[in-house]
């Protein structure tokens, strides 16, 4: 079982390709938080409980 802290490096990780990529001409960090509010999606719900779940 992974443990919190994986899940928020990856996520960390994941956040400054986002911010590397976003330099471009496509915000793509604002754009995902977008889809995200719109449609609530599963996968968001699931990571946030890993990210806070206890160790």
């Amino acid at each position: 079982m992974k443990t919190s802290t994986d899940t928020r490096l990856k996520c960390a990780a994941v956040f400054v390709v986002f911010i590397i990529f976003s330099i471009g001409p496509i915000p793509i960090t604002s754009a995902l938080g977008l889809y995200v509010v719109i449609f609530r999606p599963r996968w968001f719900k699931e990571l946030v409980a890993k990210v806070y779940a206890d160790d």
